[in-house]
């Protein structure tokens, strides 16, 4: 069920997240995986999609390798970048030997992802001695279910707040992220990611929330109430 989700709606990302099409991408997210992953030669993006991030970083020299669950992105992907560096597989099995990569990066990738420690385990396995992990999220507290804006017509004057849903419950949904198009998400508390990331014995050298690009806040006038509200969370751990 949920690999016929994604292999159906590959569309959907490939024309609303890639090649310019989303703010967040290319004023926040590329620009942080290129810093963070500068210097390392040989990577695997996990969950490549259509190859947005493994293109990105494919520029600064790196030989970068692209996997993922969805035939429907692998073609686009290859398609898109006339290359071979992309392999269907998935996060929870990765079809590689021990410590072949320097870094790894998945991006608002995990979320989606239900066997949690054991695509954290398979990270760890690939990757060498000092590896780098670059674990990038749709900040749970956005995506806690039951989540959403409330506006206080009682208050004076009258306000808008972020509602927080039941955020230590772990919980599997499938979301309609627009009309007929059905995305399955897990929500879990970041303790949950740090304590699988800890037990395969990565260590967090930084965590970052960083503040909405001004592209996203520039898309509604509405948006001005989420300036101080972060919608993404970047865990960057080491191997050892």
């Amino acid at each position: 069920m949920r690999q016929k989700l994604w292999e159906t709606h590959a569309h959907w990302w490939q024309k609303g997240f890639t090649d310019g099409a989303d703010a967040e991408y290319e004023e926040q997210i590329l620009p942080l995986a290129a810093d963070l992953l500068t210097g390392f030669d040989r990577i695997l993006d996990i969950g490549c999609g259509e190859g947005h991030v493994t293109r990105h970083l494919t520029t600064q020299n790196s030989h970068v390798l692209g996997i993922d669950a969805a035939w429907a992105q692998i073609r686009v992907a290859a398609a898109r970048s006339n290359s071979n560096g992309y392999v269907r597989g998935s996060a929870e099995g990765l079809p590689f030997r021990d410590s072949v990569f320097d870094a790894a990066i998945a991006c608002l990738v995990f979320e989606h992802i239900v066997e949690l420690e054991a695509a954290i385990s398979e990270v760890a396995r690939v990757l060498r001695p000092t590896g780098r992990f670059v674990l990038m999220l749709n900040h749970p507290l956005l995506q806690t279910p039951g989540s959403g804006w409330v506006d206080d017509h009682i208050a004076n004057p009258p306000s808008q707040y972020w509602r927080i849903g039941d955020y230590l419950v772990e919980q599997e949904t499938i979301e309609e992220v627009e009309p007929g198009v059905h995305i399955p998400f897990v929500h879990r508390p970041i303790s949950a990611y740090a304590n699988a990331l800890f037990a395969q014995g990565m260590t967090l050298e930084r965590m970052l929330e960083p503040a909405p690009p001004q592209g996203f806040l520039d898309r509604h006038d509405s948006y001005a109430a989420a300036a101080f509200i972060p919608r993404l969370l970047v865990l960057v751990c080491n191997k050892g």
